[in-house]
Formats: C-alpha cells, structure tokens, sequence
C-alpha cells in the first residue's frame, strides 16, 4: 500500500443464492455498491469470483456480514459464513473481518422503497446495498476507533 493511503476495502452480503458486492473508496471513507454475484453452486467458483474482484480493486481486506440472531447468538448460517470467510481469506491472502449485519437487508429494502424504487426492482440491486451498508458500518467503527487497516 501506498504510503499515506487508506487502506481499501471488500465488502460482502453472503446468501444461499447471491452475493452483494461493496467497495470503499480510495479514502476509506465510503462504501459503494459494486455487484450482485449469483452464486453458481460451486463454492471453489464463488471464491475464485471473489478473489479477482479483490484483485481488480486492489483491495487489503474484507468485510463479510456476519448473520448472527438479533439475541447476538450463533445461525448455522453464520457457522457457514465464518467457513466460507476462512477460505477467502486462505485463497486471497488478505484479512478477513466478520462484521454484524443483523438487519442490513431490511434497511437495504427501506432505502431503496424511500428511493422509490419498485419492489420488483430490488432484488438485482438489494444484496449490494446491504453489503455497502455492512462494509459502511465497518468503517464508520474503524474511523471512529482509529484502528484503520488494523
């Protein structure tokens, strides 16, 4: 990384189905939706999408939303997402950072119904704005803390 600049960012909205795709700008400042990626059924596929977006952003690290209860308790869900951050983390070399994202897919929705987007148009843009809202909060905390890149 550059000297004097922020470190850069991979957010993720990890579903059975898709997953949203965020970055941060060069700042590390703002999180921007980036992609919704269908997943193909093949978890080695998924990681390996994943892994060249990271390269294609020039990413340090990544956020993946961390689907715990809204007691704070464990999924299975969030068993699997800790698995799948792990082999991310394995194949790309970068840090990995669970992040809590109890209710992003239900402010993602009131965000876009408040943007007067139709609900038949959410589901292509709904995944990415929740995993910029996760990757926002995310460095919202670190800014907050002083613990950028940490």
């Amino acid at each position: 990384m550059e000297p004097g600049r922020q470190p850069r960012y991979l957010g993720l909205d990890l579903g059975n189905r898709r997953i949203g795709v965020a970055v941060s700008d060069q700042l590390g400042l703002l999180a921007h939706p980036v992609l919704t990626l269908t997943r193909t059924g093949k978890r080695r596929d998924d990681l390996r999408s994943l892994a060249r977006l990271c390269r294609r952003f020039g990413v340090t690290g990544i956020v993946i939303g961390h689907p715990l209860r809204l007691s704070g308790e464990q999924s299975p869900q969030a068993a699997r997402t800790q698995t799948f951050a792990a082999e991310l983390g394995s194949l790309t070399g970068l840090p990995t950072h669970l992040w809590d994202e109890r209710l992003t897919t239900h402010q993602a929705h009131q965000m876009l119904y408040e943007a007067g987007r139709p609900r038949q148009a959410h589901r292509r843009v709904v995944d990415q704005v929740a995993a910029a809202l996760i990757l926002q909060s995310f460095l919202d905390e670190t800014q907050k803390s002083g613990n950028r890149g940490s």
